[in-house]
């Protein structure tokens, strides 16, 4: 019985070993289930061991085959411990994504601009807040890519897929140090792309626009639970004039992964965004 998920198409990854960081979050669970949906034996780390044993086990009791590893993407001792782990287990890795990240709470300025007036602002922000949210975005980007990607020299379907963000086109207001890290997530997805571009690995992004997550509840909505101005701002500025649905994500990463489709697909950053990006606010 193959594992069941709802996937918009289905790609053949028989025989393909995956793995996904932040795999047991939201965009990183689901790209979990859907590469087990496709055939892929996928690994699901995270720093959360049992949150990640989770969506193990709810893939395996449908019919996948999925393991967890827990690990913290910035430490480079735990990769290569990782890395080691995969070796043995497996001999191989064909997918790598890297969907661990996210927008750090306490790195947030207060308000969009310094004359908005406010108790704290952007010199209040404590760097060391700042600095975990560059290190979780971009650390945690390229070190599992350096650590893992000598795994997939000369494996079939090689390919590596990072996680980036509207942010990476413009900044953001009031997330300094998570629009840095996009940018440059997206900006090292490009390098290692022409780097590794004759080795036979694919090197591609997704930058999701706007979707309802827990990590930016408190961003989009009041402490009543009314829709806050940045919401109405975001909403006017996508043409489609709507949020995203985490599971309209999938289909930019099958085609990205499928060979077949995107064989000669490299150094992109696809953004899935409602056209936000392309809309110039007039």
């Amino acid at each position: 019985m193959a594992y069941a998920y709802d996937i918009p198409f289905h790609v053949d990854l028989s025989g393909r070993v995956a793995l996904v960081t932040g795999g047991n979050g939201g965009i990183g669970g689901m790209y979990s289930r859907a590469l087990a949906a496709c055939g892929a034996t996928v690994i699901v780390l995270g720093r959360n061991l049992e949150r990640c044993q989770l969506v193990v086990d709810e893939i395996v009791q449908g019919g996948g085959q999925a393991v967890a590893i827990t690990a913290d993407v910035t430490d480079e001792a735990a990769m290569l411990r990782v890395k080691d782990e995969v070796e043995q287990r497996f001999g191989r890795l064909n997918i790598l994504i890297n969907a661990a990240g996210g927008n750090v709470r306490s790195a947030t300025v207060p308000q969009e601009q310094m004359a908005d007036g406010g108790d704290a602002t952007f010199f209040d922000v404590a760097t060391e807040n700042i600095q975990k949210e560059l290190d979780l975005n971009l650390r945690g980007t390229w070190l599992p890519c350096k650590v893992l990607t000598p795994l997939m020299l000369g494996q079939e379907g090689a390919c590596v897929i990072n996680i980036s963000s509207m942010s990476a086109f413009l900044p953001l207001t009031k997330i300094p140090g998570y629009s840095a890290a996009k940018s440059g997530v997206s900006n090292f997805t490009q390098w290692l792309a022409t780097y590794l571009a004759r080795s036979g690995v694919r090197v591609n992004a997704v930058a999701p626009g706007f979707f309802l997550t827990e990590q930016n509840h408190a961003l989009q909505f009041n402490p009543d639970g009314t829709p806050s101005a940045r919401q109405k701002k975001i909403i006017a500025g996508t043409p489609m004039g709507r949020y995203g649905e985490l599971k309209e994500l999938i289909g930019a990463m099958l085609f990205l992964v499928d060979e077949r489709a995107a064989g000669f697909v490299t150094g992109v950053v696809l953004p899935v965004d409602g056209g936000y990006s392309a809309y110039s606010g007039v």
